[in-house]
């Protein structure tokens, strides 16, 4: 499944923007209000927040923690508010052997690292869908990759010289999800035994990749490292996302959202 994202021509259905926690959403919903004003919806105990930003008709809104919160907010919207493709941002622990706090990952895949239920069905395999791998949309991905580059290109040296970080690079692979904070070295590397291809590893994004498959939904996933998901992840999330989190969703999400020239 690849699909264009139509930003621009007559009265495109809206994209759907989501993050798990406020601060991964940076200031896209103040950005919103300014530039058009906002129509908040409350729906599933969710607030959505439906306007323009940066050109673009959106509906954002936090998913919460977790694969069910986020399956169940991005159900909400597809169905009720009809979005044309879904567009994840957030931070997430490296796995990746060079893959370093700062840097950006864009899924080219997702699996759920926690799902196993064999014998019945091998392990990581959605029982009755008969895959563990579910693709990010090819053209969503790459505009998505695109931006970061940009940001990457043209403010990633200020911002690891402000912030203390290796300057970011921009990766693409394989993320995984599931429902724990992988916080121990232990539970890293038992990640990369099983999952030698896994960057990063989160607690949403292949939940979201399923229900858009499911419903013929165009996707696509941006994650920060904001720790390396061993027995300092704890501190270096906590940190990373008060601190940073919120300047690289800014930057990332206003060239995505720019428009085709953006995407080059």
């Amino acid at each position: 499944m690849s699909a264009s994202l139509n930003l621009t021509s007559g009265a495109p259905r809206p994209l759907g923007i989501l993050a798990a926690l406020p601060q991964e959403l940076g200031d896209l919903i103040e950005a919103m209000r300014a530039a058009s004003g906002v129509r908040t919806v409350t729906h599933g105990q969710r607030d959505y927040h439906v306007g323009t930003v940066h050109g673009t008709p959106c509906v954002v809104t936090l998913a919460r923690v977790g694969k069910v919160a986020a399956a169940a907010t991005v159900s909400a919207l597809i169905h009720a508010f009809d979005v044309e493709a879904v567009v994840f941002t957030g931070v997430a622990g490296g796995v990746g052997s060079d893959v370093r706090v700062g840097d950006v990952v864009v899924a080219s895949t997702l699996l759920q690292h926690d799902l196993d239920a064999s014998p019945l069905f091998p392990r990581f395999e959605v029982p009755l869908l008969g895959m563990s791998h579910f693709a990010a949309d090819t053209a969503l991905a790459n505009r998505l990759a695109a931006a970061c580059e940009r940001f990457v290109a043209e403010e990633g040296a200020a911002c690891a010289a402000r912030f203390g970080t290796h300057e970011p690079r921009v990766h693409r692979g394989l993320i995984v999800s599931g429902d724990q904070f992988v916080a121990s070295a232990t539970g890293v590397n038992a990640l990369r035994t099983a999952l030698p291809d896994a960057l990063a590893v989160e607690m949403e994004g292949a939940a979201i990749a399923q229900v858009c498959y499911e419903y013929g939904v165009p996707c696509a996933v941006v994650r920060t490292i904001s720790d390396t998901a061993d027995d300092h992840a704890p501190a270096s999330f906590v940190s990373f996302l008060t601190e940073i989190a919120g300047t690289y969703s800014n930057a990332i999400l206003a060239r995505f959202l720019a428009g085709p020239a953006a995407a080059g």
